[in-house]
């Protein structure tokens, strides 16, 4: 196994969540009787981002006890999880279509049929509920963490208060479909609810899952649902994604070994190859978000973005 897909972390057993105690499999929650909002930290969006379910099995054990309001713990893509194969571990990010492309009223309202499609509209209720909202996630390479945040300020706004990770990212989402973290009132700016989407390090390093745990107990802290003391981190930049580059066609290559974050200096440098379509830099100083490796049409291949 090389070392991009060296696996640090064991995907933990969730099958004595399965219950719960809502009409929603693997879906727990914990009310205070007390007025406050809805918050859910939500782990498994994809199959292979094992983090966010260590983080949600470390809040089990703990014995949550919401000061106020409520806190849901949701298990998303299980039947993707419980495919995880260490010998393959990244096969098991989805069953039929990405769980996070599906977050539009057309497609979950649609005809279409999938296991991810199924499972969306079992939680669809519990994420239209949701006041704060933590998706945790992972990336294919070892990075620094990344706070997506999209484009409403109310959520960098709150973002903020969290003080960590360093990098928040505000963007778009994806031309391939909208994520749960852009969901209904969670993308309108003059609503209320809120979702952050947390990228923890790479899938299966032990950091990730350390990330994963460190701003779970920071977003519910920065809730007022629980009362935790919060370490110091650095001061926190933002990253704003001007462009998508979105893969036209079944030929796209990187000009390079791009891993993310990277700052090209120069406007116009080439960065990659879509059927011979040249993919340049659109400026000075251009960092690079996220770059991926599953290049396949209609698929983000990377985010442009610029500092501040």
């Amino acid at each position: 196994m090389s070392v991009a897909t060296r696996i640090e972390l064991d995907a933990p057993d969730i099958s004595p969540y399965r219950a719960g105690n809502t009409s929603i499999p693997y879906v727990t929650s914990f009310d205070s009787g007390r007025a406050g909002p809805h918050v859910v930290v939500n782990a498994l969006t994809h199959g292979n981002e094992i983090c966010g379910a260590i983080a949600l099995v470390e809040l089990f054990r703990s014995g949550p006890r919401p000061l106020r309001g409520k806190l849901t713990l949701s298990f998303a893509n299980v039947a993707a999880y419980q495919q995880f194969d260490r010998a393959n571990p990244s096969a098991s990010r989805y069953i039929d279509e990405d769980f996070n492309r599906l977050w539009d009223k057309a497609t979950l309202e649609g005809p279409r049929r999938s296991a991810e499609l199924a499972r969306a509209r079992q939680l669809r209720p519990l994420y239209a509920s949701a006041d704060h909202l933590l998706d945790i996630h992972s990336m294919q390479y070892a990075t620094a963490p990344l706070m997506l945040v999209g484009l409403a300020p109310k959520t960098a706004a709150f973002a903020r208060t969290l003080g960590a990770p360093e990098l928040l990212v505000r963007d778009a989402g994806h031309a391939a479909g909208s994520r749960i973290r852009d969901y209904g009132a969670f993308a309108d700016p003059a609503a209320a609810p809120l979702a952050l989407l947390i990228e923890c390090g790479q899938h299966w390093e032990r950091r990730a899952a350390e990330v994963a745990s460190d701003t779970m107990w920071r977003f519910l802290a920065a809730t007022g649902i629980i009362e935790r003391a919060i370490a110091p981190a650095p001061p926190q930049r933002f990253i704003t994604v001007t462009d998508v580059v979105t893969i036209g066609s079944d030929d796209f290559r990187f000009t390079a070994d791009y891993r993310g974050l990277e700052v090209i200096a120069k406007a116009g440098t080439v960065i990659g190859r879509d059927a011979g379509r040249e993919i340049r830099t659109p400026y000075d100083d251009c960092v690079l978000i996220m770059p991926s490796r599953r290049l396949a049409r209609g698929q983000t291949a990377v985010r442009l973005g610029r500092f501040g």
